[in-house]
C-alpha cells in the first residue's frame, strides 16, 4: 500500500507538469480567445455556434449528423509479420475520408488541410479474420511508432483478437508539424473533428467486418475514450466500449487549465456555455447505444489531466462498471490488473475464448 501511495503521488506530479504543458502552451491560450473578446461575447459567440448544431434530429437520429458508415476504398500496404504460435501481419491501412464539414462557414479552412483528408490505420491481422478491437489514442498522439508502446498490442493479438490502430483527425500522420487542430478554441471545428472522427472510425468497423470479422468493439485513451464513450451512443453494432482515462467533458478540462476568464461568475456561465455548444458531440449527450455489460470505463486514483471524476461520470451515465488503477493519466502504474478486467468482460460477453480468460 505504501508503494502505491508513492507510485500514484509521483504519477499525478508527472501529470501536473508534463501533462498540463503538453495540453495548453501558450499559442493554445493565446488562440482560444484570438479576437480578445471578453467573457460576454464569448458566450454570445457560442450561442451562435449553437445554434447552428443543436438540433433535435441530431439527437434523435444520430445518422442525420455522423453520416452512416460505408465501406472506403483502402489501400494496404506491409509494415512486417508477425511470428510466434500464432503468427499475422502488420498493414497500414490509409482511405480518402470522406467527411463533408456541416457548417459552410468553416468548410474552406476545414478542408483546406489536405493532409486530414486521408484516414489511416494500422492492422495487426491474424491469418484468418478475429474480433476486432479499434484503438483509438489521446490528445497529440497517434504516431504508429508511439501506439505500438502504449497499448499492449502483444498482449491483446495474444487473446486472439485483429487490433486496429486508427488515427483521429488533425493528428499524427493526418496533421501539419507541431500543430493541435482538433480539439480546436473555434468549437466548430472541434464538433465538426469528432464527426469526421465517428465517420472514419466507422468507415474503419465497416472495412474489417466486409474483411471478415466477427465483431468489433473499441476501447479509447483520454481523447479516445471520450471519442470511444460517444460512438457507443450512437451504434448499436459496437460489440463492446472501454473507455481508459477518458476525457468526459472538454468544458472541465478548458476550466482546468485556465482557458475560461473573468470572474467566477462569468467563467461557471463559460463553462455552462462550452457544455451546451458541444452537448451534439459529447459522450454525456446521448444515451449508450450498446448493453451497460459490454461497457467498462477505466480510470486512474493519480490522474491530474482528466481526473477520476471524469471516468465515474462516464460510468454512471453510461450504468458500466467502473475499474481503476493506481497510476496517473501518462504514467499508468497498475493498469495491467485493469487490462485484466477488460479480459474478463471480453470473456464474459464471448468476445474471446474462455480459455484467454486467464491469460
Amino acid at each position: 500500500m505504501v508503494l502505491r501511495r508513492i507510485l500514484t503521488s509521483a504519477a499525478s506530479g508527472f501529470d501536473k507538469t508534463v501533462g498540463t504543458a503538453m495540453l495548453v502552451r501558450g499559442d493554445m491560450i493565446r488562440s482560444f480567445d484570438p479576437a480578445g473578446l471578453g467573457p460576454e461575447a464569448r458566450i454570445d459567440l457560442l450561442s451562435t455556434i449553437r445554434a447552428i448544431y443543436d438540433k433535435p434530429e441530431f439527437f434523435t437520429a444520430p445518422s442525420s449528423f455522423f453520416g452512416e458508415p460505408t465501406i472506403p476504398h483502402v489501400e494496404l500496404a506491409r509494415v512486417r509479420l508477425l511470428g510466434g504460435p500464432d503468427p499475422g501481419m502488420v498493414l497500414d491501412a490509409t482511405w480518402p475520408s470522406e467527411f463533408e464539414p456541416l457548417e459552410a462557414s468553416v468548410r474552406t479552412d476545414y478542408l483546406g488541410h489536405t493532409l486530414n483528408r486521408t484516414a489511416t490505420a494500422r492492422l495487426f491481422l491474424h491469418a484468418t479474420p478475429r474480433p476486432v478491437v479499434i484503438l483509438v489514442h489521446g490528445y497529440r498522439c497517434g504516431a504508429f511508432a508511439l501506439e505500438e508502446r502504449l497499448w499492449p498490442v502483444p498482449w491483446i493479438f495474444e487473446l486472439g483478437l485483429d487490433v486496429a490502430m486508427a488515427v483521429l483527425p488533425f493528428h499524427a500522420c493526418r496533421a501539419p508539424k507541431g500543430t493541435a487542430l482538433f480539439p480546436s478554441p473555434d468549437m466548430r471545428f472541434t464538433i465538426e473533428g469528432f464527426r469526421q472522427a465517428i465517420m472514419d472510425l466507422r468507415a474503419l468497423a465497416a472495412l474489417l467486418c466486409d474483411r471478415g470479422a466477427s465483431s468489433v468493439g473499441v476501447m479509447g485513451m483520454s481523447l479516445g475514450g471520450y471519442t470511444t464513450g460517444l460512438w457507443a451512443t450512437i451504434d448499436p453494432t459496437l460489440a463492446f466500449a472501454v473507455p481508459i482515462v477518458p476525457c468526459a467533458s472538454i468544458a472541465d478540462v478548458a476550466r482546468a487549465v485556465g482557458l475560461l476568464v473573468g470572474t467566477p461568475e462569468q467563467q461557471a456561465a463559460q463553462h455552462q456555455a462550452i457544455e451546451a455548444t458541444l452537448r451534439v458531440v459529447s459522450p454525456l449527450g446521448r444515451p449508450t447505444s450498446i448493453p451497460p455489460e459490454r461497457f467498462l470505463v477505466v480510470g486512474a486514483a493519480g490522474d491530474q489531466i482528466t481526473p477520476l471524476d471524469h471516468a465515474r461520470r462516464m460510468a454512471e451515465h453510461f450504468h458500466a462498471p467502473l475499474e481503476t488503477f493506481h497510476g496517473g493519466h501518462l504514467l499508468q502504474f497498475g493498469r495491467a490488473d485493469a487490462f485484466r478486467a477488460v479480459r474478463r468482460m471480453l470473456a464474459r460477453i464471448g468476445i474471446i475464448e474462455t480459455r484467454h480468460a486467464a491469460a
